[in-house]
């Protein structure tokens, strides 16, 4: 046991088929807890979660497939939501499962919605801040133009020639992504060097991401259907979601109760898509929350 569990410390965990996943960890409580990231993010956005709840929890974050140190494959096929679940379980299971709680934000909640339906034997508790579950994503990019709108950006995103595109300026469309709800006091300068050096590393992985999601707008998801049946998630689930949130918007809370019965949903007014660094605080009480609810 580490004399300071308050240290963020990384190492690399080993998968089958010859992966890794860079991952950061720190705390030596009797709880278990995975921190999954989005994009264009790394795990060390979770740092100051996992520092909080150092006498509470044995927390990890990985940097997901294709993100810096972590493996990246290059076919495609690699970055489908299946490949990135099957991986995802792996990393549980490496760790001991079940886990007490699985934390997810953005692009790392989509893969908690289908780990939680998929297997959910490998976690007692979901705790997703501002990532859609899929049918509900499914209906709103098929049905809702204002939330087509808001994820116009997905399709640049999905364009081969975007990751040249985003380097241009120093990264400055990717800075741009992280300011668009407005002035982000918590982006200062230091912030600045830690996502340059994430991105330095590569973007072709974390834009694969986008490039292999059947769930995109376009007229392809007219006859897509997902069966509640696949996306259920029976695990007890808590929603913390900023409204404030410019890609994607409220609609897609509504009638989430038809795939997720136990669920409780944490609305807040005054936080955007980034309210894990807006609102560290509350993140923290919910993970908390989440922790000593009994299952």
């Amino acid at each position: 046991m580490r004399a300071d569990a308050t240290q963020v410390v990384e190492r690399d965990v080993a998968l089958p088929g010859g992966l890794t996943l860079r991952c950061r960890e720190a705390g030596a409580g009797p709880r278990r807890v995975v921190l999954l990231h989005g994009f264009p993010e790394a795990a060390f956005v979770w740092d100051a979660t996992m520092r909080a709840l150092a006498g509470q929890a044995s927390c990890l974050a990985p940097n997901l497939r294709g993100y810096a140190g972590s493996s990246a494959p290059l076919e495609e096929a690699a970055y489908r939501p299946q490949a990135l679940i099957d991986e995802l379980a792996s990393l549980i299971e490496a760790l001991g499962a079940p886990l007490d709680l699985l934390v997810a934000h953005d692009w790392g909640g989509a893969l908690a919605w289908g780990l939680a339906a998929r297997r959910p034997e490998l976690l007692r508790r979901l705790l997703v801040v501002n990532a859609p579950h899929p049918a509900a994503f499914l209906r709103e990019l098929r049905d809702n133009p204002a939330q087509q709108a808001a994820s116009a950006y997905m399709n640049f995103l999905a364009r081969d020639d975007a990751e040249a595109l985003l380097k241009e300026n120093d990264f400055g469309r990717l800075f741009d992504l992280l300011e668009r709800s407005g002035a982000a006091g918590w982006l200062d300068a230091a912030m600045r060097a830690r996502y340059r050096r994430v991105w330095q590393h590569g973007l072709a992985g974390p834009l694969a991401y986008y490039r292999a999601s059947p769930l995109r707008p376009g007229e392809a998801l007219r006859g897509m259907q997902l069966p509640d049946a696949l996306v259920e998630v029976h695990v007890p689930t808590w929603v913390l979601w900023g409204e404030r949130d410019q890609a994607l918007l409220p609609g897609l809370l509504e009638g989430l109760g038809r795939w997720v019965p136990r669920l409780e949903v944490e609305r807040v007014a005054d936080a955007s898509h980034w309210i894990v660094h807006e609102q560290p605080v509350r993140v923290v009480a919910a993970v908390r929350r989440a922790l000593a609810t009994p299952v």
